[in-house]
């Protein structure tokens, strides 16, 4: 089994046509600007919205191995005592406590998956899956999900940081139709400073990968202080060249903070608070580069 923080029907933004994207929980990265920090930790922990409690003390009066205690009006958590049985969200009066993450079986995830066939046979689409990171997860488990997809012929995305040994996706290649594959920064010390690894295992494996067949979308998070520069842009160009690498599509994805309020409730900092997308005018310059560049499929935006 394997922890899944959210299944979202209805994704248009995660390949082609009308999609079910299910996000895994664990990363190898810690992108600073990432907007789905309760998929980075690989376990189940408890979500809890602080700056909303009213301090009535019904979590903690039914917390069964006394995880729970009120300090000063509040109530504080044990994480090493709590065994997340959610009996102290489901007391919560105002809903404040949430168990991020839920084990799934095989078979039950692909039941889920399932029931929007029909959308994905009608508009294109198909099934995403994410993360997190979904190629750090165990492959026998993510290998027997694909299987079954495949045998109900539903289209596969794979959506990836690309920072797991290659042997993973050689053994994932054969049932997988597109891959959207993040390109963050090409300097190698910039990429460790924002992200926590360099980017040599990445490229590499991009470079592999496009060799092996992939289908691959490129998706570039566009951010100001990072990566938003014509330089950055012009240096992922000379590589995607440089290795004869020829996406289907590349996806100028400008910066947003939506997930930074999510942060606080997972005892996280948010690290981007000084991050900022480019403006309009700079991202068209930056699709400007790629088209004058031959790659024609540039699109602003997922």
């Amino acid at each position: 089994m394997k922890n899944i923080t959210n299944i979202q029907k209805f994704s248009i933004h995660d390949g082609d046509g009308i999609r079910t994207s299910v996000f895994f929980k664990g990363c190898p990265l810690r992108c600073e600007w990432c907007h789905n920090p309760e998929t980075q930790r690989y376990d189940r922990e408890m979500q809890f919205d602080s700056g909303k409690c009213t301090g009535c003390g019904a979590c903690a009066s039914v917390c069964p191995g006394h995880a729970l205690v009120m300090k000063e009006g509040k109530p504080v958590l044990d994480k090493e005592v709590c065994t997340l049985c959610k009996k102290c969200a489901n007391f919560c009066p105002e809903g404040l406590r949430e168990v991020v993450g839920r084990e799934y079986t095989v078979k039950e995830l692909v039941k889920e998956l399932l029931k929007d066939q029909m959308f994905y046979e009608e508009s294109g689409g198909g099934v995403t899956l994410s993360g997190g990171e979904v190629m750090a997860m165990d492959m026998d488990f993510i290998l027997a999900v694909v299987r079954e997809l495949k045998r109900q012929d539903i289209n596969l995305a794979i959506d990836t940081c690309g920072y797991v040994p290659y042997e993973k996706f050689q053994a994932i290649l054969p049932y997988t139709d597109i891959f959207l594959y993040d390109v963050k920064v090409m300097d190698a010390e910039l990429h460790k400073r924002y992200t926590g690894a360099d980017n040599k295992l990445i490229l590499d494996n991009l470079a592999r990968l496009s060799a092996d067949g992939a289908r691959i979308y490129i998706r570039i998070p566009t951010i100001k202080e990072v990566n938003g520069n014509e330089k950055n842009m012009k240096e992922t160009i000379a590589f995607l060249k440089e290795h004869d690498i020829h996406p289907a599509q590349v996806n100028l994805l400008p910066y947003h903070d939506t997930g930074s309020g999510k942060y606080p409730k997972l005892d996280m900092e948010y690290k981007g608070k000084n991050l900022h997308a480019p403006d309009k005018a700079e991202m068209e310059e930056f699709r400007k580069l790629f088209l004058d560049a031959g790659f024609q499929n540039t699109k602003i935006g997922g």
